[in-house]
């Protein structure tokens, strides 16, 4: 093992690109350089890790099992450094550089947006650099350090060593089709619903609302009867704009255009209808990612 090389930001670029295009001419090519220099510097890295990362060909490579894992991990580690160096630059230049916001699907459309004007307006120095995933994927991002700041509907994964604050509550409503009999209806009680086909939240994507889509449905006095699972609300009203079942989803989704979705208020007053919007942060968050989660929380309260 060849212990005098580092994993430098360079090399570990290096065999990125050569995991992604699978062949050293092109990779080299990518990046500027000569083959030859490219694949010495893989063979020291490989004595590095002290493990075989590529199998070679006369095709090209292919990422080993060894490669594939220390591909994740790579970008893992490029990821940290990247987040690290912009937060020691907003530190010491006083809100500028980059703050890492993770979502999850369709809050974008309805609560990144003011955030980013205000921040724009606010923070002309500071650049907002948006990622989505699931819910689990920004809750372990941000505990990872990869993300500085994320927005979430399904705290299920939340732990101790992560702040959360809630920006909005929203009612849960029924999601039908539009040509369903229930359609052109101001409210409607959820056990008029008893007799419908449900697309159902995926419980181990999206555990508390698929919890609280059966427990609200129990209290109504019926079981859902779920034909369907989707993983993120995009995929729900994909199920039920195709006509196939009902579902219940946030009110606030009325604010996007949802073709063949139509969403009807719930009456009833039980808990298990409101559904929260979660911010979250680790506790050493810098000061530009708690003004950015202050603008979010002040603009809901004023309704913008």
């Amino acid at each position: 093992m060849d212990s005098d090389i580092n994993l430098s930001r360079r090399l570990l670029e290096q065999f990125l690109v050569v995991a992604q295009e699978k062949h050293f001419g092109r990779a080299a090519e990518r990046l500027g350089m000569s083959q030859p220099p490219l694949s010495q510097s893989i063979q020291r890295l490989e004595r590095v890790v002290g493990a075989r990362l590529f199998d070679r060909g006369p095709g090209g490579v292919r990422p080993t099992a060894a490669g594939k894992v220390f591909a994740t991990d790579a970008q893992r580690l490029l990821d940290l450094q990247t987040a690290a160096v912009a937060r020691a630059r907003r530190v010491a230049s006083g809100m500028e550089g980059g703050v890492r916001v993770g979502y999850v699907s369709l809050l974008s459309h309805l609560y990144l947006p003011p955030m980013l004007r205000a921040a724009a307006e606010q923070l002309p120095g500071l650049r907002v650099h948006l990622q989505h995933d699931s819910s689990a994927g920004v809750i372990d991002q941000v505990r990872g350090g990869t993300l500085d700041l994320g927005f979430v509907r399904d705290p299920a994964r939340l732990t101790d060593d992560l702040i959360s604050t809630v920006i909005a509550t929203e009612r849960i409503a029924a999601a039908v089709p539009r040509d369903h009999r229930l359609a052109g209806a101001t409210g409607i009680d959820l056990a008029e619903l008893a007799d419908e086909d449900f697309v159902l939240p995926d419980p181990t994507v999206l555990p508390a609302l698929a919890e609280q889509l059966q427990v609200a449905c129990r209290e109504a006095g019926f079981a859902p009867r779920g034909i369907a699972i989707a993983d993120d609300l995009s995929g729900l009203f994909s199920y039920v704009g195709a006509g196939l079942c009902v579902s219940l989803a946030p009110e606030g989704m009325r604010e996007l255009t949802v073709d063949g979705v139509c969403l009807i208020p719930l009456r009833g007053r039980t808990g298990y209808l409101d559904t929260a919007v979660y911010a979250i942060r680790r506790p050493d968050a810098d000061a530009a990612v708690i003004r950015l989660l202050d603008m979010a929380t002040a603009l809901h309260a004023t309704g913008r």
